[in-house]
C-alpha cells in the first residue's frame, strides 16, 4: 500500500483580529493562532481553506510539502 502525501499549510497570523468581528476572531483561534506571528501547520483539507479564506487578510498561508 502506497502512502499519499498530504500537503500541509503552514499559517501564520500577521495581523491582529482586534476590531474585527467576534466570528472571525473565533476564526482565528480555532485554527490554532493565539499569538502574533505564531505559526501553525494544518494539514491541506476544504474545512481549513474555508477558515483562511474568511480570515485571508489576518493571515499568511505557505504550502509545504
Amino acid at each position: 500500500m502506497a502512502k499519499k502525501k498530504t500537503t500541509l499549510l503552514r499559517i501564520t497570523l500577521v495581523k491582529s483580529p482586534i476590531g474585527y468581528t467576534q466570528r472571525q476572531k473565533d476564526t482565528v483561534r480555532s485554527l490554532g493562532l493565539r499569538k502574533m506571528h505564531q505559526t501553525v501547520e494544518k494539514p491541506d483539507a476544504p474545512h481549513i481553506r474555508g477558515m483562511i479564506n474568511k480570515v485571508i487578510h489576518l493571515v499568511t498561508v505557505e504550502e509545504v510539502k
